[in-house]
């Protein structure tokens, strides 16, 4: 094998995902600290990947499939030496064998492995293997197929400085007569892809108030493209004039924004492990999706989840016990607990 390996990891989606692929790629640089590191990805999340120092190159899955051939091409021109498919779907695991490489590896959690003639080493997890493991064990236990130990559970990303001076001018915007010394700046993220997991907007309103009645902290809201109602909501219920950072943003102008204020407060999300990527200190609202496999990663974050199972459901009729996809489970956190959560993590 040569001494300077050039790898592929393959991970289609999602934000939360790609981020935290930075485990991975640590402890591959770690090992072969000249190795090039190259990842493929959807277009969407490619861009939080210029942050991550380990990562040498992104390749992009193609939109159509005509679109295919070229990449193939690409990617065997990179004469890779070692494929980590940490997708292995029917595609992935053909373009894997395509680029050529000698070292082809992935694993699946519960799951038959798709093609595995088209692997020099594949394996399937049982489903307890993530019983009590976080999701980046899951990446890191593919290392072990190529001779690569774990040292390191570090997840970190580096705002670029055009972002960082993009985010203060944005803050001196949005508070214009500055900050009293001493005073912490908390963002609040009240968006989510499943609609399911969103905290009421009321309770939001409440945190905020609460925040801002006992001066503890100025607080501001960023908001994604679909959180402009709930966003109005929590405005009602707070101060019609908080402000708000609604425009829009790249992942990293985005990370930027997290890393420039002293906390956050946000669901169970891929914002979430963006911000503590970047070093930001996160309160974060679980329902009943496991806290063991998708806390933030680092040891000063905060987590809050309802006790489980459920003494009250918060939905009766609609949700579903069973599926963290389908149950409101998040809303039996209290206002107070959230408020308590802050205050320590400001502490």
């Amino acid at each position: 094998m040569p001494a300077t390996p050039h790898l592929l990891i393959i991970r289609r989606r999602y934000l939360g995902d790609i981020v935290l692929l930075g485990s991975l790629c640590r402890n591959l640089k770690l090992h072969w600290p000249r190795a090039r590191i190259a990842v493929l990805c959807e277009p969407a999340y490619a861009d939080v990947l210029t942050m991550n120092a380990d990562v040498d190159e992104v390749f992009h899955f193609p939109a159509g499939t005509t679109r295919w051939p070229r990449l193939i091409g690409r990617l065997r021109r990179a004469r890779f030496t070692h494929v980590l498919d940490l997708d292995n779907r029917d595609k992935t695991a053909f373009l894997s064998r395509a680029t050529g490489a000698p070292v082809r590896v992935t694993q699946r959690h519960a799951e038959k492995v798709h093609f595995p003639s088209l692997y020099t080493a594949s394996e399937r997890l049982p489903a307890a293997f993530l019983d009590h493991r976080h999701i980046t064990d899951l990446y890191l236990h593919l290392l072990g197929n190529i001779g690569v130990p774990i040292a390191s559970r570090e997840v970190r990303l580096t705002p670029r400085t055009e972002d960082l001076a993009l985010a203060q001018n944005l803050f001196s915007r949005l508070f214009p007569a500055g900050r009293p010394a001493g005073t912490p700046l908390i963002l609040i993220h009240p968006g989510s892809r499943s609609p399911w997991r969103v905290w009421p907007p009321e309770s939001f309103g409440e945190v905020i108030s609460q925040l801002i009645r006992r001066r503890a902290a100025r607080v501001a809201i960023v908001a994604g493209p679909g959180d402009q109602t709930v966003v109005a909501q929590i405005q009602r219920h707070a101060d019609p004039g908080l402000p708000v950072v609604d425009q829009a943003l790249s992942l990293p102008q985005l990370a930027a924004l997290f890393a420039s204020c002293d906390a956050l407060l946000c669901h169970d999300s891929g914002p979430m492990h963006l911000a503590a990527a970047v070093g930001t200190r996160v309160i974060a609202l679980f329902g009943s999706q496991p806290l063991h496999l998708w806390r933030p990663v680092g040891e000063k974050h905060v987590t809050l989840q309802p006790p489980l199972p459920c003494a009250q459901c918060a939905s009766p009729g609609l949700c579903q016990p069973h599926d963290s996809y389908h149950n409101h489970c998040v809303r039996n956190i209290t206002v107070q607990r959230v408020y308590e959560a802050i205050s320590q993590a400001l502490a």
